[in-house]
């Protein structure tokens, strides 16, 4: 069986939303959990494809993974230290897997985690990875499609720049290889990301000593042991930046409850640009009205504290109902542009050239079958049928499932009409039939 989303637009959202923990931040959390033995407890975890894929993984290294007993609640007890190899089947589903390398070198000595491949976003090569533990320390190959570390890393200086800015995995990685280490590292151009910062802060917990969480700059005195910890997932930013973008499409007025509105300064601003109207009700809780069409105005990625890559789908969809037209420039990943063709089954006016988009708004998007190309730029599909006449069915939303709570519970309970369907294909309908005959 597959299922769909069925939306029907044309409703103006209302109502309150509360935000789910993140998945960017709770799945290197989940694999930092290898540098302990036994129970860490980590809350307010989102219950998504991808972290019961992650407690799959890590099952394979010696752990005992209970989801959800309690709402929101996961705990990971290492049982079994032994296990160093990251199979090939389970991680060539989920890039963020490969995050399992660095705390398997830190607490095991050794690791052999496959080459998580090629994407829909484009190539991603692990090579900051592989660059960042080998400057601690430890030697690191590539063998028959696996990356091996072996020993444990002894300090040293790393430089964590690329052409696409630093990398949040890569980062992840490193700053848990080092912590087990006999010496110091320094992390230069570390990756900024909350999600960053929040994994800094668990590490701290369990008994490492690193300064500099959520800056450019990670300074890392290893130790000899570290032990369980409990913490709890920060709220996703990227579920809050794609509900702004709902109540943008949908011209809503709706309540964003549990976010943490500090960390998404950047999307304040372009919101201000377009006429979104995005107010602070308290420290974690957001009013967002947008009464009119929104005003175009153009999009540029880049790392945090930048627009945020994973928010350029969902925001584009704001922008083809938009009064103007705006560009758009794919700063961290050029190719992340898939999601075109299937804006324009549904009457978007987009022009692609490179890695930049010229969007020009309409005033009518009609409703049609499309499906979605990778995670974001399925809720974005999903956004343009809030907008559109009639009915649009989103395909392939195994996609969404990979990053968004309930996210069709969540739209309805604002008003919209919106449903998950399961189906089986016309074809393979008529094959069974005459299987059957």
């Amino acid at each position: 069986m597959f299922s769909k989303y069925v939306v029907h637009g044309g409703t103006p959202l209302r109502g309150n939303v509360t935000i789910s923990g993140s998945k960017n931040a709770a799945l290197p959390m989940m694999a930092a959990a290898l540098l302990a033995k036994g129970p860490t407890v980590l809350r307010n975890v989102p219950d998504l494809s991808d972290v019961h894929l992650m407690a799959e993984i890590l099952e394979t290294l010696g752990c005992r993974v209970a989801l959800f007993d309690e709402p929101g609640v996961v705990v990971i007890d290492v049982m079994d230290e032994s296990p160093v190899v990251a199979p090939y089947e389970l991680v060539s589903e989920m890039r963020a897997s490969f995050c399992v390398l660095g705390p398997l070198l830190s607490r095991r000595g050794e690791a052999h985690v496959s080459q998580p491949g090629g994407c829909t976003l484009g190539e991603r090569p692990v090579d900051l990875h592989v660059k960042g533990i080998a400057a601690i320390g430890s030697e690191v190959r590539f063998e028959r499609g696996n990356v091996i570390a072996k020993g444990r890393p002894t300090g040293g200086r790393v430089y964590l720049g690329g052409a696409m800015g630093p990398s949040v995995t890569g980062t992840a990685n490193v700053m848990c290889a080092a912590v087990m280490g006999s010496g110091v590292t320094i992390i230069d151009q570390a990756a900024c990301e909350p999600e960053i910062a929040n994994l800094a802060a668990m590490l701290n917990s369990m008994g490492a000593q690193i300064s500099g969480g959520g800056t450019s700059r990670l300074v890392i005195n290893g130790v000899k042991e570290l032990h369980p910890t409990e913490i709890a997932i920060i709220p996703d930013r990227i579920e809050c930046g794609t509900f702004i973008a709902a109540a943008g499409v949908a011209r809503g007025d709706i309540v964003i409850e549990r976010c943490d509105p500090d960390v998404l300064l950047a999307v304040f601003d372009k919101c201000a640009e377009m006429g979104i109207d995005v107010s602070r009700l308290d420290e974690t809780t957001l009013r967002v009205k947008c009464d009119n069409r929104p005003r175009a105005t153009d999009l540029v990625t880049l790392p945090y504290p930048g627009f945020p890559t994973d928010l350029q789908s969902p925001f584009m969809s704001v922008l083809c109902v938009a009064d103007g037209f705006a560009i758009v420039e794919e700063k961290i990943y050029p190719e992340r542009f898939m999601h075109v063709p299937e804006y324009r089954r549904l009457g978007a006016d987009i022009r692609k050239q490179f890695a930049t988009c010229i969007v020009s708004g309409v005033t009518r998007l009609q409703g049609a079958p499309a499906a979605s190309t990778d995670l974001r730029a399925g809720a974005g599909l999903v956004l343009m049928g809030l907008a559109a006449e009639g009915e649009t069915q989103v395909l392939k939303i195994q996609h969404i499932d990979r990053g968004y709570e309930i996210f069709h519970e969540k739209l309805a309970a604002l008003g919209a009409t919106i449903k998950r369907v399961e189906f089986v294909p016309a074809r393979r309908a008529e094959d069974r039939r005459r299987e059957a005959a």
